[in-house]
Parts: C-alpha cells; sequence; structure tokens
C-alpha cells in the first residue's frame, strides 16, 4: 500500500493533536480521520440520542475542524463504534490524545487495541502517552499507575498489532503566549509562565530535560508512518536542557529579568505524600508532575533518542526554544500554524460548498487561533463527566 492511499485515524484529538492535523494537511500522502466524542449542538438537536451512540455519524467539531473540512466521526469510544469506523474508513494506523488520568486511560485504550485487533486493515496503534523516559521511569509521574502503566502491559501481551509508545519530554510550546499555541495556558503546573511573565523553579532547576515542539511532534509522527518496523518505546528532543537555562534564555529573547519562585524538592514530597482523598487529588497529582522535572525522568534517554533520530527522523530539523521564539515572535499569532494553512497546495484546498447541481471551487482554510483544551505529557485536571476521558 502506497503512503498516499493511507487513512490514518486520529482519536481524541483536542490540543496536541490539531498540530497533527495541520501537519496530516500540509504534508499531502495520507488521508485521516478524527474520532471524537463530541457531537455539534446541531445534530444533538436534530438525532436521537441511541442513534449518537449506535453509529458513527459524521460531525463537525468546532471551527477548527469546520474550516479545514475535516472529517470528523463521533464515537462513545466503545471497541464495536471505534471499530465500524475503522473499517468505513479503512483506516491503516490509530493515533490515540486520550488524555485520561485514572483507570478509565485504560478502559478507552483496551478498546482502541480491540478494535485495531478486529480491523480489517488498521494494524497500527500508537496509544496517548508523550511524556518522558518510562524506559528508567516507568512509575514517573506517579499517576500514571493507575493509567498509563497497566496499559503498557496490555501492550507488552500484544502480538497482532504492531505498536510505540512516543515520548518527548515537555512541550516546548508552554514557553509561548496562549495567542501562539493551541495549547492553552497552566501556570500552575508548567514552571516557566510567558502570559504573567514569571516562573516557579522545581527543586534546583539544574537537573537535566527535554524540550520538544508541538510541531516537530507532528512532523515526527507522520515520518513514524512510512517507516518499515517500529521499536516498543520511540523518543524524540528538539532540545536537552534545564528550567534554569530556558529561563535564562526567555529573559535574553524578550530583554527583561523574569521574576521567580522556587519550591524545593521537600515541599514537593510533601505534597508526594499527602492522603489520595478526593480534596488531595489535585495536589497530589501536581506532585506527581513536579517528580518528572526533580527526578531527571522528563529527560529522554540521549543515547536511544540520537540513535532513533539518525533511524526515523534523520530529515527533521528539530526546533530549538530560541527558533520557535523567533518563528512566533512578537505579532506573529500561531504563526506556524497560519503559514501552513494560508500556503496549502491546491489539491488540498477544502472544496467550497455549492448548491447540488452547481460549480464547485477550491479555497485554502481560513487560520483559526481559538485556544484549546489542555493536553501534555502531564495532564492535571481534564475529565469527562461520563468518565471517558477528556479530548487531548
Amino acid at each position: 500500500m502506497t503512503d498516499k492511499h493511507q487513512v490514518i485515524a486520529l482519536c481524541s484529538v483536542g490540543n496536541l493533536g490539531k498540530y497533527l492535523c495541520d501537519e496530516l494537511l500540509t504534508d499531502g500522502r495520507y488521508e485521516f480521520v478524527v474520532i471524537s466524542r463530541q457531537v455539534s449542538a446541531r445534530l444533538r438537536g436534530l438525532i436521537p440520542s441511541p442513534k449518537l451512540t449506535e453509529h458513527a455519524i459524521k460531525s463537525k467539531k468546532g471551527p477548527f475542524f469546520e474550516e479545514r473540512g475535516i472529517d470528523v466521526r463521533t464515537s462513545d469510544y466503545s471497541t464495536d463504534s471505534v471499530l465500524r469506523i475503522l473499517n468505513e474508513t479503512n483506516a491503516s494506523t490509530l493515533i490515540s490524545f486520550n488524555n485520561c488520568i485514572d483507570e478509565t486511560f485504560v478502559t478507552v485504550h483496551a478498546a482502541f487495541l480491540d478494535a485495531c485487533r478486529k480491523s480489517n486493515n488498521c494494524k497500527r496503534f500508537i496509544p496517548s502517552e508523550f511524556a518522558g523516559n518510562i524506559d528508567d521511569f516507568p512509575l514517573i509521574p506517579s499517576f500514571f499507575s493507575t493509567s498509563r502503566v497497566p496499559f503498557r502491559k496490555i501492550l507488552e501481551q500484544e502480538n497482532d498489532v504492531e505498536w510505540t509508545i512516543f515520548n518527548n519530554g515537555w512541550l516546548m510550546d508552554y514557553f509561548l503566549t496562549q495567542d501562539k499555541t493551541y495549547m492553552p495556558a497552566i501556570p500552575d503546573e508548567f514552571p516557566i509562565d510567558p502570559n504573567n511573565w514569571k516562573a516557579c523553579i522545581r527543586g534546583t532547576g539544574d537537573q537535566l530535560q527535554s524540550f520538544t515542539s508541538a510541531g516537530d511532534i507532528a512532523k515526527a509522527l507522520i515520518m513514524l508512518l512510512s517507516a518499515p518496523e517500529w521499536e516498543r518505546t520511540t523518543y524524540i528532543t528538539g532540545q536537552w536542557s534545564t528550567f534554569n537555562e530556558m529561563t535564562r534564555a526567555m529573559e535574553e529573547f524578550h530583554g527583561r529579568p523574569m521574576p521567580k519562585t522556587y519550591k524545593s524538592r521537600e515541599e514537593i514530597d510533601r505534597d508526594a505524600s499527602l492522603p489520595p482523598t478526593a480534596a488531595n487529588q489535585e495536589a497530589l497529582i501536581l506532585a506527581s508532575v513536579e517528580e518528572m522535572m526533580i527526578t531527571g525522568s522528563g529527560a529522554c534517554p540521549r543515547e536511544k533518542t540520537l540513535r532513533q533520530r539518525g533511524k526515523f527522523f534523520e530529515s527533521l530539523s528539530f526546533t530549538t526554544l530560541e527558533e520557535l521564539l523567533l518563528q512566533t515572535g512578537k505579532g506573529a499569532k500561531l504563526a506556524l500554524t497560519h503559514s501552513v494553512l494560508l500556503n496549502l497546495p491546491p489539491h488540498l484546498c477544502r472544496e467550497t460548498e455549492q448548491p447540488r447541481g452547481g460549480p464547485k471551487s477550491l479555497s485554502p482554510p481560513r487560520p483559526v487561533c481559538t485556544p484549546v483544551l489542555f493536553a501534555n505529557a502531564a495532564p492535571v485536571r481534564v475529565r469527562k463527566k461520563d468518565g471517558r476521558g477528556e479530548d487531548a
């Protein structure tokens, strides 16, 4: 099967997944479909509720997908529902961005894996992980113990579907102000807060970390699609650095000092030792994210990462923080995405709908700059009321 005939299924596209959608449109070799739990208000009013879960219905999930003419199918994330979409679209690979933080992650991803296993053609699967060095630190962050860790054990027994767990360290896009990225502001979680111009450094701030831009993650995922064989864990890193060094780079680029506070290892250990009650849940999850900052687990293993860079991503020029800041400088709101959309080749332009029998014209989609919900290597808050997890 040639690349241009492959269909890629993306589940739970919310924040990080939007970069992959844009990059797939730019790349042009693959068709893709988005599988979403969300249904537009118009469809919800027109279609009886049982039909929404019984059938995979084409839906438009917000302006991002509307403007780009992206095929969005609704699903309840059960095996049968996802399987139906995989077979209808003849998808060959499923990539998940689902961001559940508890055992719901296992339930949802087990259904995705089972759907791949039972499908006619979808025999490759990338589950949602996007974290740090899980080879050497499989239990950090600790809240992965009820989500990613048990699902990894399920994957280890899988022989019918090829899979890889993809990791990238910290998202470099959190160094950007909110108008320049699809990623929302998370000032209490990420040490550097560019929107309020302040930093809270965990530990000494000198622990080595991995940082990768969302655009590079999208490009690397597409490169993996054409790789003849995957490894069980895949790592990329745009830049190895420390939070202290990255803070200094921000100060130098913007030409002003950034006020700093510090949270010690002792304070983090204290929060991590809180009783596991509902009232303490957010503090416990945040402490587990902070563990990545002070243990070194946020740094992808250098030797393996560089080896895989040569094997899978040799043609990818990874972005540094300085380059990302230059690309998204003053006045450049979502500059990378806008340049992508405004320069789409004709064969990737969306057909403008006309009355039946009327002419069709080709026009590039209008760029959209709407911030969306949190998706990162370390999701903290979001969760669907019905327990199926938030789109990432």
